[in-house]
């Protein structure tokens, strides 16, 4: 299986692994868990990013640390900025 990177150092990178038969497995190793399968390496990245996006919003409803910011999906990317952690009663009311 092989391994490749999108990396930034404002974002959560995705790492990506071509598996044998073709499909692509992307994974957030920030997020443990996080990990997504697709067709293409593309549909594996919505998938990843979607995922981590639930992960994210589930953190914040149990009051759990998430790291917080300017939240987006782009380009194989979610990018948070500035990256910190909190819990939502941290955040202000």
């Amino acid at each position: 299986m092989a391994k490749t990177q999108s990396a930034n150092r404002s974002s959560l990178p995705i790492e990506y692994y071509r598996e044998e038969d073709g499909r692509w497995l992307a994974d957030i190793p920030a997020l443990p868990g996080v990990t997504a399968y697709g067709r293409t390496r593309k549909q594996a990245t919505a998938a990843v990013q979607a995922l981590a996006l639930r992960l994210i919003a589930d953190r914040l409803e149990h009051g759990e640390a998430v790291p917080i910011g300017s939240w987006r999906a782009r380009d194989g990317r979610i990018s948070c900025s500035p990256i910190m952690t909190a819990s939502l009663s941290d955040l202000p009311q």
